[in-house]
């Protein structure tokens, strides 16, 4: 069987090279002409074909999917996909899915079939034992059947979803709100001037946050930009969660007791109707993969994490529903929202330092700004800014992303085996 790989960026080399290691599957690939002398010396050792162009590998393969930028996706389809061979099977790999199955519908011959899938983690994390997302928009069952068996050698658990409408409202609620929180948290230590692993007060929630903060900023602002800015459902989720911390944060400014605790209880109460039986994170694993090895601790707002569960609640969406389709960034962030709420005394410090800390207020302010400079950059579909805005940040946090990267890379490892 041809299989064909149109893109062959992080993810499509992950595929590309899985797939090969098949002696049954004939793997095609193609990129960038200016990427090609280099992928040749990459992949063609491994046994991975590189064609010049989309055309090629869509006239010969049975098996093609798209692995390009969800802002890419339509004018690519549009380029290749007339030419798809009679009856092969077409899927794609953005994390968006309306603009990526419209772009099918649009662009691709009528007798071809369309089943396609979203890996939920990045192409630093081992597939296997990961959650694959795989939608039929258009098949018989022989497609469907070989498809499904394709999608397994690369070792994924795969999740079918009803529709693709169902997997970026899922998308939204999961990836959208968790990702703005994380960058929020980036920008806030940029425009502070701050590298909080250098703090020697960090605690453990602390150590958590920076290791996923500087996870998301290794990777390319596309990851992320293509679910915030063309999800449908993404938009209304950014700014629900941004009006979430916004109210919060008028009720610490204005040490609002009364409401701040019955808004906090009632979503903890409401998120955590049904607690999990063992908490995701302890004491010990957020230290053993801390950058900063002082174990002092300052009592701290955690703004960012009572926005998270606020917003759930006001979405109306349990953390636990839908489990296998949650991606490991955030898995973590249900973890630190346990370890928070789910502790009484933990809390309560919480509470009283959102309310009556003076030292964190300078911080807490700094992240209630950024938060609205990203809200702000996703409700005007700001593609440039989100990319400057972005890379800004992580040129400021430059010096440790790689060590952040592979320490949450174990750390999510290690949580897999619990």
């Amino acid at each position: 069987m041809n299989i064909g790989i149109i893109g062959l960026g992080d993810m499509g080399k992950m595929y590309a090279k899985k797939w090969a290691l098949n002696p049954k599957l004939h793997v095609f690939g193609c990129d960038l002409p200016h990427k090609e002398a280099e992928l040749k010396a990459e992949l063609e050792p491994l046994g991975i074909n590189l064609m010049q162009d989309g055309v090629g590998i869509s006239r010969l393969c049975d098996f093609i999917m798209y692995c390009v930028e969800a802002e890419n996706i339509e004018s690519i389809v549009a380029q290749f996909g007339p030419s798809t061979k009679i009856g092969a099977i077409v899927a794609g790999q953005t994390s968006v899915k309306t603009p990526e199955v419209e772009a099918f519908l649009a662009h691709l011959p009528l007798d071809t079939h369309i089943i396609t899938c979203h890996s939920l983690h990045g192409p630093a994390v081992n597939p296997v034992g990961q959650t694959m997302m795989v939608m039929n928009v258009r098949s018989d069952k022989t497609a469907h059947d070989t498809t499904l068996a394709l999608l397994t050698e690369i070792g994924s658990t795969i999740h079918e979803v009803a529709s693709y409408q169902e997997h970026d409202k899922m998308m939204a609620d999961i990836q959208a709100i968790t990702h703005v929180g994380f960058e929020s948290i980036g920008t806030t230590w940029m425009r502070q001037g701050v590298f909080p692993w250098e703090n020697t007060d960090a605690s453990g929630l602390d150590h958590v946050k920076i290791l996923m903060t500087l996870r998301i900023y290794s990777y390319k602002f596309h990851v992320y930009s293509g679910l915030a800015l063309m999800n449908p459902y993404a938009r209304q989720d950014v700014q629900l969660y941004a009006q979430a911390e916004s109210d919060l944060f008028s009720m610490m400014i204005m040490e609002q007791e009364e409401a701040f605790r019955k808004t906090i209880y009632t979503a903890r109460d409401f998120v955590f109707k049904n607690p999990p039986e063992k908490l995701m994170l302890d004491d010990s694993i957020m230290n053993e993969f801390a950058l900063n090895q002082d174990t002092n601790h300052k009592p701290n707002s955690h703004l960012s994490l009572l926005a998270m569960v606020e917003t759930w609640h006001r979405l109306g969406v349990s953390p636990y529903d839908n489990k296998l389709v949650q991606t490991p960034p955030f898995k973590l962030r249900v973890g630190m929202a346990e370890y928070l709420f789910l502790n009484e005394a933990r809390l309560e410090e919480t509470i009283q330092t959102a309310l009556y800390d003076k030292s964190a207020r300078g911080e807490d302010l700094a992240f209630h700004s950024s938060v609205h400079e990203w809200a702000n950059i996703v409700a005007h579909g700001d593609r440039n800014g989100y990319r400057e805005h972005f890379q800004t940040t992580k040129n400021f946090l430059a010096d440790r992303l790689e060590e952040g990267r592979l320490l949450s890379n174990k750390l999510i490892e290690k949580l897999q085996g619990k």
